[in-house]
């Protein structure tokens, strides 16, 4: 092989041995207290260095007659390295160098930046990544010479002691792989369950003279509604007591006659007389009977009754009484509907769903039901979807069932439904109080050791309490999730610029 080939094999060789031990140097000065509290960096290079702003605005290293000028270029495009090289202080050609830089980051692997001469300068070969907080390890190969420097920078980066994790109430958790239970959130309203609604008729005509109950009041079963002067219901009160005299006077003709068909007194044609009108009475008493059944009265309290047009009303059910059409001094007939009594121990959440959410929607599906006014919340199950859409509106109807014995769900009140659809499950995964806004990021605040730094996030599908997340973050890796929001207003108070 050529001397000529061997060139760039061997400056390659160097230019990692020198990096290499770069990077073990700046590891161990980067937690130092002046890289933490001095943003504008330590540069660390051969004889001459300086720390100066080169004519880009860039970190310019100068090393005896040649200097390069770091600069992060993002000005409408992502943000890049890119060199500018100088001989004496005027530019030379990017062509005539070749440029190699390594980052290094917290909790990160050192990155190595490659670079290309394109115009006046050499452009890096991958994005910077924010935030731009890192070590950095520059090396230049200019006429057969290798070049090397480094800097430090820090940004969005924070000291916090134990103490004062304490005392602002930070919580620390762990990213990790978890399970989201992604919701799909429906509008609707609280209704009645249709299966606890009577309507209460008075099955018999009559008077109304009392009306005891009123609209909007609780009543048990078995309480009088209304009192109400039914000629009807005398009627067959009286024909029930005939019925009963009827029947005991047939009683006491057969014992008789028996007694003296024994004793053959009588004839048998008269014994069997007198027991076919006991039998015919039996039936004419159980005919008034079942009458009296049939309206609700119990026969067998009838002879206890001093007014026999008297017909009390009662509630068939506990509930609240919800509609209410009676007076008293109104006539009413046997099939009008006078009470609306509804058992309100469960309500029904009516959500409507959309046309996109119809093939996700499913039965048996959780759904946690909060109201739009109040704090009330409840859970329950879809029990019911409509399986026609509304012709105005074409949206389907999911019912869910909510436990009301507190009796604060109310018909007509609206509310919000978190229907749970489905869990998926993520490889990474951060609480959502964790996430806050800096510098136009969505990002976590990642610590290490003492110190907490601004991570931005790619993040994924997302449950309102957990957020899966795409890039920034590793598994294993630990960040403030409870009061992050203090840990901002600290990096605030250090006063923390997003310059370069």
């Amino acid at each position: 092989m050529s001397k000529t080939n061997l060139k760039p094999i061997i400056l390659v060789i160097i230019i990692g041995i020198i990096l290499a031990g770069l990077i073990l140097n700046l590891e161990k000065t980067s937690f130092s207290e002046e890289a933490e509290h001095n943003a504008s960096g330590t540069d660390i290079g051969d004889d001459d260095m300086k720390d100066e702003i080169g004519p880009k605005g860039g970190k310019i290293f100068t090393t005896g007659n040649f200097s390069a000028e770091v600069t992060i270029f993002e000005k409408g495009v992502e943000p890049q390295f890119r060199l500018y090289l100088y001989e004496n202080g005027k530019p030379i050609p990017p062509t005539d160098a070749k440029a190699a830089i390594t980052l290094s980051r917290l909790g990160r692997p050192a990155q190595l930046f490659s670079f290309n001469p394109l115009g006046d300068y050499l452009l890096g070969d991958q994005i910077v990544e924010e935030p731009h907080s890192f070590d950095a390890a520059i090396a230049v190969e200019w006429r057969g010479k290798v070049f090397h420097w480094g800097y430090s920078q820090i940004e969005a980066r924070i000291e916090m002691t134990e103490d004062t994790l304490a005392s602002t109430g930070i919580q620390i958790q762990t990213a990790g792989p978890a399970t989201l239970k992604p919701k799909v959130q429906l509008p609707g309203i609280i209704v009645f369950n249709h299966h606890n609604i009577v309507r209460v008729v008075p099955r018999a005509p009559g008077i109304v003279i009392e009306v005891p109950r009123h609209l909007g009041e609780h009543v048990e079963e078995g309480t009088v509604l209304a009192v109400v002067e039914s000629q009807l219901l005398a009627d067959l009160r009286s024909q029930y007591l005939a019925a009963q005299k009827r029947l005991a006077l047939a009683n006491a003709n057969f014992r008789r006659e028996k007694l003296l068909w024994e004793e053959k007194i009588t004839a048998k044609q008269e014994y069997l007389t007198t027991q076919q009108l006991q039998s015919e009475a039996e039936i004419a008493l159980e005919l008034s009977a079942a009458k009296l059944r049939a309206i609700g009265e119990r026969p067998e309290t009838t002879s206890q009754l001093k007014n026999l047009t008297r017909y009390e009303i009662r509630s068939p059910i506990s509930g609240l009484i919800t509609t209410k059409s009676i007076a008293r001094g109104q006539v009413i007939k046997e099939d009008a509907e006078i009470f609306t009594v509804v058992d309100t121990s469960t309500m029904y959440a009516e959500l409507t769903v959309y046309p996109r959410d119809l093939d996700i929607i499913r039965l048996g599906q959780k759904a946690a039901i909060k109201s739009t006014a109040t704090n009330i919340e409840g859970t329950g199950k879809i029990t019911y979807i409509t399986a026609m859409l509304n012709a105005q509106t074409r949206t389907a109807m999911a019912r869910i069932t909510l436990d009301n014995t507190s009796g604060l769900w109310r018909d007509g009140m609206f509310v919000n439904g978190a229907v749970n659809t489905e869990e998926i499950e993520v490889p990474v995964a951060v609480t959502m109080d964790a996430l806050q806004t800096l510098f136009d990021w969505t990002v976590v605040f990642v610590r290490y050791g003492n110190y907490f730094e601004a991570r931005p996030l790619e993040l994924g599908r997302n449950d309102g309490e957990m957020v899966e997340v795409l890039d920034g973050l590793s598994a294993g890796e630990q960040y403030a999730a409870g009061n992050s929001f203090a840990v901002k207003a600290e990096l605030g108070k250090s006063g923390a610029e997003h310059d370069h």
